[in-house]
């Protein structure tokens, strides 16, 4: 009999009455994943195309006729894991009259056919340091003032395998500067 005392406050049937439930948390989450994939859509882009030049390669930026790549070395290293990482090194003149803050490039893997096997579209690093190992830096952290030589690193984590281990073509796309 105690059991149906106690049960008495559950409205006498045994029941809790059931809480109306607000919809208000749903759309407030709803707006906030609404705001965040917008600004990820907006910021992440950053202006950029993802595959300029199509499936080709894009035209040069006009003013990387000022900017000469020379001394290019490649070489390889692979890691404990088994994956090679291809490394591109080389130096970069800037004989024009901008102070260059910002170089974007394009790189083309040709196969034996001299065909197109991979384009790799990336920004151009200059190395800061050498010791204890190459560590590379954005050209904005430091611009390259005219008349200025700079060395300059590009790290691709896969080359296709029909690559022909020939040099790539090495393309300035974008330049920023003043």
């Amino acid at each position: 009999m105690a059991l149906n005392q106690q049960s008495g406050f559950l409205g006498g049937s045994g029941k809790a009455a059931a809480e109306p439930r607000s919809l208000a948390p749903w759309i407030i989450a709803g707006v906030v994943v609404l705001v965040a994939l917008g600004a990820l859509m907006f910021f992440g882009h950053n202006g950029s195309k993802v595959n300029p030049g199509g499936a080709g390669l894009a035209p040069p930026d006009p003013y990387a006729a000022q900017l000469v790549l020379s001394d290019m070395k490649m070489s390889e290293s692979s890691s404990m894991a088994g994956t090679k990482v291809t490394y591109l090194d080389g130096r970069i003149a800037n004989h024009g009259d901008k102070t260059v803050s910002g170089i974007t490039v394009q790189v083309a893997f040709r196969d034996f056919t001299k065909q197109l096997a991979q384009k790799e579209t990336t920004p151009l690093n200059l190395i800061r340091t050498h010791e204890p190992y190459v560590d590379t830096q954005s050209v904005s952290a430091n611009p390259i003032k005219p008349g200025e030589t700079r060395e300059f690193r590009l790290i691709f984590d896969h080359v296709a395998d029909s690559w022909n281990q020939e040099y790539p073509e090495v393309r300035v796309i974008e330049v920023t500067g003043r």
